[in-house]
């Protein structure tokens, strides 16, 4: 499985290029490292964190910053299998995040409480996918 943990440039560009003035919803599928990879000079170096601690460590910090934002988790579900894609792909935490606009959630990528906290993401995540929608109109039919 290959490690996305951070966006690049271009896929970054892509996602401000597109309407913010809506709200959107990020579909996050998240695979944690058996143990947290923080940087040599963090206080957390070595302190022998799991994955899915520094995780929680992530949420703790960044959950008065979604609040602030009017930012949501929207669902949660417990992966159990890949029913159609790739076998390897096996995720430790899948939910959906709802911002109110795009504005919303560039503001919390760029705020310097958030950017403290990342780190923690970063020491956690051994690859994650995070895919913008636009919330639509729900139904009882595929299409």
């Amino acid at each position: 499985m290959t490690a996305f943990i951070d966006p690049e440039r271009a896929q970054f560009e892509a996602f401000k290029g597109l309407d913010r003035d809506h709200p959107i919803e990020m579909l996050n599928l998240v695979k944690f490292r058996d143990e947290a990879e923080y940087p040599a000079d963090h206080e957390l170096a070595g302190a022998g964190l799991t994955g899915a601690q520094a995780y929680g460590r992530y949420g703790a910090e960044t959950a008065p910053i979604i609040a602030r934002l009017g930012a949501s988790i929207l669902w949660r579900g417990a992966f159990q299998t890949t029913l159609i894609g790739p076998q390897d792909e096996v995720w430790d935490e899948v939910f959906i995040a709802r911002y109110p606009t795009a504005h919303a959630f560039l503001q919390m990528v760029t705020d310097p409480d958030y950017q403290k906290a990342v780190v923690h993401r970063q020491a956690a995540v051994a690859t994650s996918r995070l895919i913008r929608c636009a919330p639509a109109r729900g139904g009882e039919a595929f299409g």
